[in-house]
Formats: structure tokens, sequence, C-alpha cells
């Protein structure tokens, strides 16, 4: 796509050049700042900003929270754009600001502002593109852990003509529309190639490599029948022990070469041990070297937002060195006679998470947790020490076609969201000129 036919300075370093007839305007003089209160429960349904989103929630199991509570929230219209410019320092990575698209309440923590002189979906994807460039970050004077509209309504907007930013809004809702729909057609292919995945994984763990063997019923309703020279055992009477690590409040950035760093509980999601996913630890804190994770390590997250990631088990291949176990990872420590990958390749499988999302929902259980007690009464089917090794083996080379596709399909999506993000701010900032769409798509 071309650009406009002509270009002026927009005199904001991280604009840079805008179309001749667009304006920059500090956003005080095309919105202003929404401040409805919610005394008296005027409205009561309940929104919240999620991942760049406006989402409802039941405001009748919001934690307990009373209902007079509420009456502290502010009143938010359709088309509001709502920012969320709190934890500046600590939160690098969520996405601060959407679009309302329906009348609610949301917390008074967050700033709701008003379009006056500007469409509310060009502003939208205007802040967007502010969004993905970290503008929020260095309103005001140096970095501060929050912002208010004081700070925010100086804010430099790129502003067309009412007409170009009715195109731009056109462009932007196609686009993004048919680049969702390949994400969404390649997420649900990637979910297909897992499943696949898991169910080869726990037929291999239960039933073995040879389909002749004689089998035994188990007497464990999530593993079924199994090879009649395999035991079905508790993991308590595989692991010598378990060990928890320890959570520091720590830097947000990944430690630094030679320095100590604690995991976080992600290091494991997906049965494959990230090394990347940890956060430095300050120089005030003594290291405990007696938690550093080393190769051959099996690790078991016990903690997470996500009930799904609950349980999530990988062996440690290799790592580098000055890294530790958080306290919300287990290091299971397994006895002579079992193959600490080969546990690790079973608590991935059907059997296993069955019994995990029992075992965290079961009435002993903390909400979003699984206790050491709880990982001990696992089942699972044990062959010889030796077939162990052969399964590990043989898995490894079957699941290779799997791990290689969903990699190549996930690296597809990361730049289907990065064109994705590109598009918007060629489009919002006049890098594009999008006004002969139409005829150009026809």
């Amino acid at each position: 796509m071309q650009g406009y036919p002509t270009y002026k300075d927009s005199e904001v370093e991280w604009i840079g050049r805008i179309p001749a007839s667009w304006d920059i305007r500090p956003l005080f003089t095309v919105a202003s700042e929404s401040k409805i209160s919610n005394k008296g429960m005027i409205e009561n349904n309940l929104l919240s900003l999620s991942y760049g989103r406006i989402i409802q929630k039941d405001i009748e199991t919001l934690g307990g929270l009373l209902p007079e509570s509420f009456e502290t929230y502010q009143v938010v219209n359709e088309n509001d754009i709502i920012f969320r410019l709190t934890d500046l320092q600590n939160d690098k990575r969520s996405l601060r600001s959407a679009i309302c698209r329906e009348r609610g309440i949301i917390t008074s923590a967050y700033v709701a502002v008003t379009p006056k002189k500007i469409r509310p979906k060009f502003m939208h994807y205007l802040m967007r593109s502010y969004d993905e460039i970290k503008v929020f970050y260095n309103l005001g004077s140096g970095m501060r852990q929050s912002l208010k509209y004081d700070e925010l309504k100086r804010l430099p907007l790129v502003t067309p003509p009412e007409s170009d930013q009715k195109q731009v809004e056109d462009f932007l809702d196609r686009e993004t529309a048919r680049i969702d729909n390949l994400i969404a057609e390649k997420q649900t292919f990637i979910n297909l190639l897992k499943e696949k995945r898991q169910a080869l994984i726990s037929h291999v763990v239960t039933k073995g490599l040879d389909p002749n063997v004689k089998m035994r019923d188990s007497g464990v309703e999530w593993i079924g029948e199994v090879p009649e020279h395999w035991e079905c055992v508790s993991l308590k009477r595989l692991v010598r022990n378990i060990e928890q690590g320890w959570s520091p409040e720590c830097h947000s950035n990944p430690a630094k070469e030679n320095c100590w760093g604690v995991l976080k509980s992600g290091a494991v999601n997906g049965g494959v041990y990230q090394a990347q996913e940890n956060k430095e630890l300050p120089e005030n804190f003594l290291p405990r070297p007696e938690i550093e994770v080393k190769s051959g390590d099996l690790i078991m997250s016990r903690a997470s937002g996500s009930r799904d990631l609950i349980g999530s088990a990988a062996y440690v291949y290799e790592t580098r060195s000055k890294l530790m176990l958080s306290d919300k990872l287990f290091r299971l420590n397994c006895l002579d006679d079992i193959n600490p990958e080969f546990v690790s390749i079973c608590l991935g499988s059907y059997p296993l998470r069955r019994q995990i999302e029992l075992a965290i929902g079961g009435a002993e259980g903390l909400a979003n947790n699984l206790s050491q007690s709880n990982i001990k009464r696992l089942f699972l089917a044990k062959p010889p020490k030796a077939e162990q090794g052969l399964i590990v083996s043989a898995l490894k080379k079957r699941l290779e076609g799997f791990d290689r596709i969903i990699v190549e399909t996930s690296r597809s999506i990361e730049l289907l969201r990065e064109h994705r993000t590109a598009l918007i701010s060629a489009a919002v900032t006049g890098k594009v000129d999008v006004r002969n769409y139409k005829e150009e798509a026809a």
C-alpha cells in the first residue's frame, strides 16, 4: 500500500511524519474525563479491562465484595475509552486501553475518557497503537507507579479529518478481522495437534509399546487396563521427597548472566522447561543454592492463575546456572527404580491430568493450588525401569513431528500478530493511505 501524497513533521518523535491534512492535538481538546459516580448503585453491570478488551463480570461472585463496595465504582458508557494506568513499573506487558461496548461500572482506579471531537473507534485503534509501543510508561516526569487523567490529558493524539478517521476504522475493522480469523484457524489446528499428541502419550504410558502384550485391569478408573507385568502405584512410592522453592520480591526482568534468578511458575508450562521464564534476584537477598535447578531435575507447578496449568511438569534436560525454584514450583526427587523423564511424560497424560483436576477441586485441595500430599496420591502405571527408558525414547521420536509443526504454526501466529500491530500503527498514523482500500480490495 502507498502513502499519502504529502507529509509534514508531527514534531512528536514516536509518531514521526503524518499526512499534511492531519493534525496533532492534546487529548483534552478532543476528549474529556468521564467521572460518573455509582453512588446509590445506579448501575450493576460490572465490567473489567482484560487483555485489551472490556469484559463483563458476575457481580454476585466477585470475591465476597458487598454490594455497597460497588458504589465506589464509576459508571462508564458505550464508546468511552478505558485506561488502566496502574502498576506501570512492574507490569510492562499488559494492554492498558480498550473501548467500552456497553454501559456499566468499572473500578475508579481506571481512567475513563469520553471522545468528543474524535471518533471513538479511531481513538481506540490509536490508543492500541500507542499501547503497543509503550507510550504510557513515559508520560509525566519520569517513571511512575500509576498515572491519573492530569498526566494523560496532554497526550498528543493524531487527529485526521473525520472522513479519514472513518476510512481508517473501516480498513482496520476488515483487516484485523481477517487476521484474527487466520489466527483462530491456526490456533484450532494447534489445539487439534496437541490433543492428538496427548492421546498418543496417554496410550503409550498406560498400554506400552507392544500391541500384543497381555493386559489386566489396573484398578484405577482413569488408567484402565495396563500390561500384565506393570504395576499401578502412587507417586508416594516413587519419590524420595518433594522440595519447594522460595519467592522473594524480585525484579521484573530475567536474571542477567552470572546473576541469580527465581523461576516463574510458567517455566514448566506445556511440559517443557523454559529457563528464560525467571526474575532476577535483587542484590540485597542472599541466594539459596540448595534450591538451585540442575539438569536431571523433575519440576512441577503447584499453583497458577489458570487451573489448566496447575500440575504442569517438565524434565530439565539442561539449564543455565543460578536459577532457583520459586515457592510455586516443586522438585520431585525420584527413587532409583523410576525414570524422572518417564514421570514427567506421565504427568502430561490424560489419566494424570484428570487426577490432578480432581485433586485441585477436591475437598482437601485449595483453590488453584496443588498440595504435596495430593501429588503423592496421584497414581500412574509403572513399567520396569528398562521399559520406561524404551518408552521415553520411542515417544521422543514419535512426538518430533507434532512438536515441529506446533512450533512452526505458533511462529506463524506470532508473525500475524506482529503484522496486525504494525498495520494498526501504520493506518492510524497515516503511514499508509487507506482511503482507496475498498477499490483496491475489489
